[in-house]
């Protein structure tokens, strides 16, 4: 039996007695089998490593970078070089004169109601117990840390910013006390100055930022000691605003956490995209 295939060319078919003998064999059907193969995932584009590029390595440990650099970090220098020179001012200068500048820096109730914003800014010029302190070794680490994270005009709205709202936390009660006849007339005029609330609020901003294993041992040691001045009765207004800030600073995380993915540039950075069929020939950074 015989049938003519595409092309007139003659294709030979078995007949049954000799079909039979090839039950074992794959019959076709029709002149040419149709063989489907099975479908193909396409794979990424491979992106084109750029000559002399090398894999990116592990930055090593720099420890200068714990300290402020006049590039790294000039709002820190900046400000750690007007609080060495306040500092040498009420170590050397005439006592009476040492006074009568805390005394026109403080944020007591009698100043923060005539002059706020002045007393607000000028308390923070100066270091409570001289700039060895453990506050001036916090600010200085603190702030060059977040400095490097956030920018300077964002460090610097940080640390005002609980420097100011805990200043006022705590002298506004003591003005209402005094209102009330709970406290002498004497309170309204309570020497309040220093960067502590400032460095605390900081540093409650700064832990937002860490690896949750360095994170919780920084706010529970520093919470720690804040609870224990509190406990010691030295100063306890004082003490209630130290952790005041440091929840200031805690409740600033959201914020702190999205200028630190922005970048210092002020504005958040849209992930790098790169077109493959562009990427040759350019090379690529990205944070």
């Amino acid at each position: 039996m015989e049938r003519t295939a595409v092309g007139g060319v003659t294709d030979s078919v078995p007949e049954p007695e000799v079909a039979e003998l090839l039950d074992g064999m794959p019959r076709q059907r029709g002149p040419v089998a149709a063989v489907t193969a099975p479908p193909v995932t396409p794979k990424p584009p491979v992106m084109p490593v750029p000559a002399g590029a090398t894999a990116p390595r592990t930055r090593p440990f720099r420890p200068w970078r714990l300290l402020p650099t006049p590039t790294g970090t000039p709002f820190t220098l900046a400000y750690a070089a007007v609080l060495a020179v306040t500092s040498l001012i009420a170590t050397y200068a005439d006592p009476d004169l040492v006074h009568a500048l805390h005394q026109g820096s403080s944020t007591d109730v009698a100043h923060l109601v005539r002059t706020p914003v002045l007393v607000l800014l000028a308390s923070a010029l100066w270091v409570a117990g001289g700039f060895l302190g453990p506050y001036t070794l916090g600010f200085l680490l603190v702030l060059t840390a977040l400095e490097r994270r956030i920018g300077g005009v964002r460090t610097a709205l940080v640390f005002l910013t609980g420097h100011a709202l805990a200043t006022l936390a705590t002298e506004v009660p003591v003005g209402l006390a005094v209102l009330v006849g709970h406290l002498p007339d004497s309170s309204l005029y309570r020497l309040d100055y220093g960067i502590s609330f400032g460095v605390a609020t900081s540093t409650g901003a700064l832990a937002g930022l860490l690896r949750p294993w360095l994170r919780w041992p920084v706010l529970a040691l520093f919470g720690g000691m804040l609870l224990q001045d509190l406990l010691n009765l030295t100063d306890p207004l004082t003490n209630w605003g130290h952790l005041i800030s440091l929840a200031i600073g805690i409740g600033m995380w959201p914020i702190v956490r999205r200028w630190a993915r922005g970048g210092t540039g002020g504005k958040d950075r849209a992930p790098l995209t790169v077109d493959p069929t562009k990427a040759r020939g350019h090379r690529m950074c990205g944070r």
